[in-house]
């Protein structure tokens, strides 16, 4: 086999090899993630979760929700330099992060549990979390 032959085999491998990760890695976005329910269910009670990009708590909030982070209803406190308050925060009286505002009007601040999230408003959790 010529070289070229052979620099064009492993050229044609390595490019099959990417699309079948690249279309492995787009069909398990396109799935359903565990939490997607629970995360839909709290959007629709009329919760809302108030938070920073730059806050860390936040970040933490949002991961427990894995791949169904996508569906909270977050609602983005910073500005987009770091430094101030969105007007809607202002004016919701949002002083700490990450801050929940549940149906019943109710409040409360920092990383607060799937549990408490469910209780908090009538959504089920999933058996295995």
């Amino acid at each position: 086999m010529s070289k070229l032959n052979k620099k064009l085999l492993i050229g044609s491998l390595v490019i099959l090899g990417l699309a079948i990760l690249i279309g492995g890695i787009s069909y398990s976005r396109s799935q359903p993630a565990p939490l997607d329910e629970f995360a839909q269910c709290i959007k629709d009670s009329g919760a809302i979760f108030y938070g920073a990009f730059w806050c860390p708590h936040c970040q933490n909030q949002k991961t427990m929700f894995g791949r169904s982070e996508r569906l909270l209803p977050y609602a983005e406190c910073s500005l987009p330099s770091g430094r101030g308050q969105t007007q809607n925060c202002i004016d919701e009286g949002i002083e700490s992060y990450p801050t929940w505002q549940y149906p019943d009007g109710t409040r409360e601040s920092g990383k607060i549990s799937l549990t408490r999230l469910a209780e908090k408003t009538g959504c089920t959790l999933p058996a295995n979390y």
